[in-house]
């Protein structure tokens, strides 16, 4: 955990229909210093959206070679290397060298962040998936963050519904090829 890192509480309900995914657990986030909110929340929303056995989070934006989320199997294979925000060419490349699936995550318009990445040398980038959510939706997340929380996180169709705190917000999950 990085120093001067903000630790947030998570009670998730996940209920994922399209894969038939239905967890209750509790997540310790720490918060680096440099991390927005809305980083944040996108970080949680992409650990509840790729749930499986074998997922954790790193050290976030404070990891050097890792993404924000990693899926191992039980001999410690990186399955899913999933990144959030917009991280650049060389990093995708890496991840997608060392893992069966990279996906990203962003809390940004995607145009400009798979804009980046065009004519970047990146393996299997037909492969990447990128994903991001409808204008409003993580900033009316963020207004309802606190340092305690209990988050409902339904999917169904690729719709996704958050009820945090009380507040209730929903999105398509949008998906896209890195390039």
């Amino acid at each position: 955990m990085a120093a001067g890192a903000t630790i947030h509480t998570f009670d998730v309900t996940l209920a994922d229909v399209d894969r038939g995914v239905y967890e209750s657990f509790a997540l310790r986030v720490a918060r680096h210093p440099s991390e927005t909110d809305a980083f944040m929340v996108t970080r949680l929303l992409a650990y509840c959206l790729e749930y499986e056995e074998g997922i954790a989070f790193t050290e976030g934006v404070a990891a050097k070679d890792e993404p924000a989320v990693l899926v191992r199997d039980l001999t410690g294979s990186i399955l899913a290397w999933i990144e959030v925000g917009a991280p650049d060419a060389a990093r995708l490349h890496h991840g997608s060298k060392l893992a069966e699936r990279v996906a990203v995550y962003t809390h940004r318009n995607p145009g400009p962040v798979a804009a980046v990445w065009a004519g970047k040398k990146i393996h299997r980038a037909d492969e990447i998936a990128l994903h991001s959510f409808e204008p409003g939706f993580i900033d009316d997340l963020v207004g309802a963050l606190d340092r305690r929380n209990t988050v409902t996180v339904s999917i169904t169709e690729r719709r996704l519904y958050v009820e945090l705190n009380g507040t209730t917000a929903e999105s398509e999950v949008i998906t896209q090829t890195a390039v």
